[in-house]
């Protein structure tokens, strides 16, 4: 019998309409599906994209999605990995549970950003230290934005989201296949005018969703990489609890307030 299981469902009431965090999972269910509106992906076209089965409890689990960003780092959302007892991490997949390479590892390789709040949504950013992978056509590391004293908003830049999760808000769970699809980056002042600007913060980024094309539950901590330069600027945390579809924008944690943090955790800098 097909269930629901609801990981760290976030309700926040704010200036316009209440956010939620993107992490709703079910087990493994049948068909295709795609980012709200999106796109399938073909095998290897996004060989950075990790997916992640979280072990909540005994008896429950959570999915959401990642990047890898070096050989034995993987990168996502606080609100992914908070509160969990192990994580198994899917690299080089397309079919979501079908990948080249897994590994499960415990919580003591989990690091959350000690300012990590589940009230304010701040910080949402962690990351997960997997044993050394060999890179293959399927498995590459993302690129981050290059370490430097000013950087641009992205506004009006296109950029790729990519993950597993809802294909609509009817749906009743993630999906098997990877889906993928293109957004337009926004001003924040613009996202604020929906979530209130103490929600949408500078450590946020932003799109908009025209024709209900969107990130959804199951999307969450996966990446939005630039169109032009291939580089991760953003990674999912929260939308409109209205629904993926209703138009409103999607809101990413903006991957260059935290590049001084992953290279004092990992090294990895650019």
């Amino acid at each position: 019998m097909k269930f629901l299981i609801i990981f760290a469902l976030a309700l926040v009431a704010v200036s316009a309409e209440e956010i939620y965090q993107r992490d709703i999972v079910v087990p493994v269910i049948e068909g295709e599906g795609r980012i709200t509106n999106g796109n399938t992906a073909t095998v290897g076209q996004f060989p950075y994209q990790v997916g992640l089965s979280l072990k909540v409890s005994a008896l429950s689990s959570a999915w959401c999605g990642g990047s890898l960003i070096g050989n034995r780092w993987v990168l996502t959302a606080a609100h992914c990995t908070d509160g969990i007892q192990s994580v198994t991490v899917y690299l080089g997949a397309t079919v979501r549970t079908s990948a080249e390479v897994t590994h499960t590892v415990a919580k003591s390789d989990i690091i959350i950003h000690s300012g990590w709040n589940s009230r304010t949504l701040k910080n949402d950013i962690s990351l997960i230290k997997i044993p050394s992978v060999s890179y293959t056509s399927r498995i590459q590391a993302v690129k981050l934005p290059a370490i430097a004293s000013s950087y641009s908003t992205y506004a009006g830049d296109y950029a790729i989201a990519s993950g597993w999760g809802k294909i609509s808000d009817s749906a009743s769970g993630v999906t098997n296949n990877l889906q993928w699809a293109r957004m337009q980056i926004i001003t924040n002042t613009v996202c604020a005018a929906t979530y209130g600007t103490s929600i949408v913060t500078s450590s946020n980024i932003c799109v908009s969703t025209p024709g209900g094309v969107s990130t959804c539950n199951g999307d969450s901590g996966g990446p939005l990489v630039l169109e032009s330069s291939k580089v991760q600027v953003g990674l999912t945390s929260f939308g409109s609890s209205a629904g993926c579809a209703k138009g409103y924008p999607a809101a990413f944690t903006r991957v260059t307030s935290y590049l001084d943090w992953i290279k004092s955790n990992t090294g990895i800098a650019y």
